[in-house]
């Protein structure tokens, strides 16, 4: 049996969770991954409101949709970043907004509520991010110390470990997705963010190809480093054009601008080898959702999301249970 194929609604927020579902059925999708934002899941509400949790997979239900997991980028980030701008603000509640510490306290607080509304939901599995304290130490001038790259793993540790604590009470896995500005952004990092948090079986990966294709990281090569750590997979693409002008740093130009050096792309229009991530995941054994991670600022979202479901449900095979040639002995 091939995997189900699902939308993830973060791009989507702004439509009502039940014209959403509608849409996404007949877009041809088996599942949705709520992002907890906009009205598809009140993380508060639904860890404190069991009757209010089970109606998103309710709505999902009435649609002919199965709900496999929830998604909290947005506070995940405000736990480590040093959220010391407004562009944090637009996160966190109103009455944070200016206050770095006040945005942290609210962020840890809203993962620990996103623990309790999966179990609640009735998933085990929440997505997001983690921020980082030394995202901005990436280049090295000013020249950065040794030291201060481990206080910063130390302190990602230091304010997750008790988050996760509240995920292991609920049964629930943390996956973050590997991506720049998280203390985890490719293969070393990974590994350095497992062994910060002693390796805790919670905390795991949502694997996607795209924020590792475009920095030169072999997405196949992360998925046999981590084969036990893959708790969720994103399907989304991207194409590095780098020209000879422009280079992987973007230039400060927005997505879908002309003259960046790379750019995300709906599903199949890109440069990543999906072929070889779904044979790869075949061999892992991974039998979760393939979750559609929509993002083209040159498409029509609607339009974008209908072939990525397609394209995604054509490229998935179920793994064969023998080789070939085995036939001729039968």
């Amino acid at each position: 049996m091939t995997r189900p194929v699902t939308l993830f609604t973060g791009q989507f927020a702004d439509i009502p969770l039940a014209e959403l579902a509608k849409k996404a059925k007949g877009w041809g999708y088996d599942g949705l991954e709520l992002a907890c934002w906009g009205d598809h899941v009140d993380v508060e509400r639904a860890a404190k409101d069991v009757k209010y949790a089970k109606s998103r997979g309710e709505i999902l239900a009435d649609n002919g949709l199965k709900l496999f997991a929830i998604s909290n980028h947005l506070a995940g980030q405000l736990v480590c970043d040093l959220n010391n701008d407004s562009r944090s603000d637009m996160f966190a509640p109103k009455d944070c907004a200016g206050d770095a510490e006040k945005k942290r306290k609210w962020a840890v607080q809203a993962m620990k509520y996103t623990a309790k509304a999966a179990k609640n939901i009735g998933v085990k599995t929440v997505n997001g991010f983690t921020g980082s304290s030394i995202w901005h130490f990436l280049y090295s001038f000013p020249p950065v110390s040794d030291k201060m790259i481990e206080d910063g793993f130390a302190q990602f540790a230091k304010l997750w470990n008790p988050i996760l604590d509240e995920f292991d009470k609920c049964g629930v896995r943390f996956a973050l997705e590997v991506h720049p500005t998280e203390i985890a952004f490719d293969i070393v990092t990974a590994r350095r963010a497992l062994k910060a948090v002693g390796n805790r079986k919670t905390f795991g990966f949502n694997f996607d190809p795209s924020h590792l294709h475009w920095q030169f990281v072999d997405p196949v090569a992360f998925l046999k480093a981590f084969p036990d750590r893959i708790y969720h997979v994103h399907m989304k693409d991207a194409a590095v054009t780098l020209d000879g002008t422009t280079g992987i740093l973007a230039s400060h130009l927005n997505f879908g601008t002309p003259g960046r050096g790379w750019d995300f792309r709906s599903l199949g229009r890109g440069q990543i080898k999906f072929e070889e991530i779904i044979r790869t995941l075949n061999a892992m054994n991974y039998s979760g959702p393939l979750s559609v991670e929509w993002e083209d600022a040159a498409m029509d979202r609607e339009f974008g999301a209908a072939e990525a479901a397609a394209f995604v449900k054509k490229l998935d095979f179920p793994k064969s249970d023998r080789v070939f040639d085995e036939a001729f002995g039968e």
